[in-house]
C-alpha cells in the first residue's frame, strides 16, 4: 500500500510559489541589509576618522588636553613615542586599546578586535601614525562593530515585510489557481453525473482560449464517440433481439400449430420447415459471436498471409453457383491471422455469388505498400448512397433481401471489421457493372521474396 502523501494541485501550487516568494524575500534582504551594512560602515569609518583628525589637530598645536571628547564614536587614546598614554576618553586605563601601529609605509591601518584592551565587544580599531620631532605618536579611535544584520529595528522591519509579501502572494496564488481549476471542478462534476442511462450530456466550455478549454473540447468529444457507441449498441441490440426473435417466432408458430392438429400436418415439412428457422437462428448466432470476437480483438495467431494462394485455395474448396474468373498477382503477403482473412475472402465471396447474375472477378494485386484484393459481380450493384450502410450490422438492402430471405445482415460489416483489425479498410468502388468490393490491406514487404 503506498502510505505518500497527496497534496492538491491548490495546496502545491500555494506552497510552491510561497516558497519561491520566500527565497526572494531572503535573497532581497541580505542585498538590503549588505548594501546597508557598507554604508553605516563608510560613515563610521568617516567619523572615526574626522574624530581623529581633530585629535591629531589638536597635537599639532600642542593643545592635547588630558581627557578627550569622543564625538560620536567609543573611545579615544593618545600614545607617546615612548608607549605612554598621554590623552583617551577616560575609563581605558593606562595601556593602549591595541598594540598594532600603521606600516612604515602608511599613515593609518583599522583592524577589528574582539574585544581592544579596556573595552568590551568586538570594534573597529584606527590607529593614525602622527610625525613629531621626538618620535611617532600614535592616535587610536575605537567605534563599535556594525553587526551582521546591521539592527534589530531594520531586521524585524525586513522580516515583517517578507511575511507580508509571502503571505500576499500565497493568497493570490490560491485565488488564481481556484479560479483556472474552476472549470476543471465543472467538468469533473459534470462527468460524475454522464452515466450509461444519462447520455447526451456534455461538459461545460470556458470561454478563455487556454488548455481548459482544449480539455473540455477533448472530453466533448469522447463524449460524442461514446454516445454514437451508446447508440450503435442499443441499435445493434434491438436488431439482434429482432432477427433473433424471427426464426424463434416462426419455429414456435410452425410447432404450435402442428400441435393443434397433428393429425393434418405434414410432419416431415414442418420438421424441414423448423430446422430451416434453426440453421438461420444458428447462423445469426454464429456471426454474433464473432462481432464479440472482432470487437475483443481475440487474435488466434499472427502469421504471413498470401491472398492470391488464399484465395486459390478458398475457390477450390467448394463449387459455386456462378464463374468464377481470377486475376491474381503472386507474392503478394500481408500479416495477420489467416483463419479472419479467410472469414473475410468467404463472405466478400457469398454476398458477391448472391448478387451475381453470371460472373464473379477475384483480383488480387500489390499497389506500392498495400496488398489489394478485390471481389466484383455483375449484380445490380449497389448505389453510392447506400454504400456506407451495407456496412452496418443488420442492414440489408431490398434486393439482398428477396435474393436471399434467410441473411443475416452481418456479413459484410464482420468483413470491414476485420480489414480494420489488419490496419485496412474495406469499400465499395465504382464499377461499370455490380458492385465491386476492395480491400486494402498493408503489405509484409519482408516476406515478399
Amino acid at each position: 500500500m503506498n502510505g505518500r502523501r497527496t497534496w492538491s494541485i491548490r495546496v502545491r501550487m500555494t506552497l510552491m510559489a510561497a516558497a519561491i516568494t520566500a527565497v526572494i524575500c531572503v535573497v532581497v534582504s541580505v542585498l538590503i541589509t549588505t548594501g546597508v551594512r557598507g554604508r553605516a560602515a563608510d560613515y563610521k569609518r568617516e567619523r572615526a576618522t574626522e574624530a581623529a583628525l581633530e585629535v591629531v589637530a589638536l597635537l599639532k598645536r600642542e593643545r592635547l588636553p588630558r581627557t578627550l571628547r569622543p564625538r560620536g564614536v567609543s573611545a579615544l587614546q593618545v600614545i607617546d613615542p615612548q608607549g605612554r598614554v598621554l590623552a583617551d576618553s577616560g575609563g581605558l586605563g593606562d595601556r593602549p586599546v591595541a598594540s598594532f601601529q600603521p606600516p612604515p609605509d602608511r599613515v593609518y591601518d583599522q583592524r577589528l578586535l574582539c574585544p581592544p584592551t579596556g573595552l568590551d565587544g568586538c570594534m573597529n580599531v584606527i590607529a593614525f601614525r602622527v610625525y613629531e620631532p621626538d618620535g611617532d605618536w600614535t592616535v587610536y579611535v575605537a567605534d563599535r562593530a556594525i553587526p551582521w544584520y546591521v539592527s534589530g529595528p531594520l531586521c524585524v522591519f525586513l522580516i515583517s515585510i517578507g511575511l507580508l509579501v509571502t503571505l500576499l502572494v500565497s493568497l493570490r496564488t490560491w485565488r488564481t489557481v481556484d479560479q483556472t481549476l474552476a472549470p476543471v471542478d465543472a467538468i469533473r462534476a459534470e462527468l460524475t453525473e454522464i452515466t450509461a442511462t444519462k447520455s447526451g450530456r456534455r461538459v461545460p466550455v470556458p470561454e478563455t482560449r487556454d488548455e481548459i478549454r482544449l480539455l473540455a473540447e477533448a472530453a466533448n468529444a469522447t463524449l460524442d464517440r461514446l454516445d454514437a457507441a451508446l447508440e450503435r449498441q442499443r441499435r445493434f441490440t434491438s436488431d439482434a433481439s429482432h432477427d433473433l426473435r424471427s426464426p424463434i417466432t416462426a419455429a414456435r408458430a410452425q410447432l404450435e400449430e402442428a400441435l393443434l392438429y397433428p393429425d393434418d400436418v405434414d410432419w416431415p415439412q414442418t420438421g424441414r420447415s423448423v430446422l430451416q428457422s434453426l440453421d438461420r437462428l444458428q447462423a445469426i448466432v454464429t456471426d454474433l459471436l464473432e462481432l464479440a470476437r472482432l470487437d475483443a480483438e481475440a487474435w488466434t495467431g499472427e502469421e504471413s498471409v498470401d491472398l492470391a494462394a488464399l484465395a486459390s485455395i478458398e475457390l477450390a474448396r467448394a463449387d459455386r453457383s456462378k464463374r468464377i474468373v481470377t486475376h491474381v498477382q503472386e507474392n503478394v503477403t500481408v500479416r495477420g491471422d489467416r483463419l479472419k482473412l479467410v472469414r473475410l475472402f468467404t463472405n466478400l465471396l457469398d454476398n458477391a455469388e448472391r448478387h451475381a447474375d453470371s460472373r464473379i472477378d477475384i483480383t488480387v494485386r500489390a499497389e506500392g505498400d498495400t496488398a489489394v484484393l478485390e471481389v466484383a459481380d455483375d449484380g445490380v450493384g449497389v448505389s453510392p448512397g447506400d454504400r456506407e450502410m451495407v456496412f452496418q450490422r443488420f442492414a440489408r438492402l431490398r434486393e439482398g433481401r428477396e435474393r436471399d430471405a434467410n441473411g443475416t445482415g452481418l456479413g459484410l460489416p464482420i468483413a470491414r471489421q476485420i480489414a480494420e483489425a489488419h490496419g485496412g479498410g474495406l469499400t465499395i468502388e465504382d464499377s461499370p457493372r455490380g458492385a465491386r468490393f476492395v480491400l486494402s490491406i498493408p503489405r509484409n514487404n519482408g516476406a515478399d521474396h
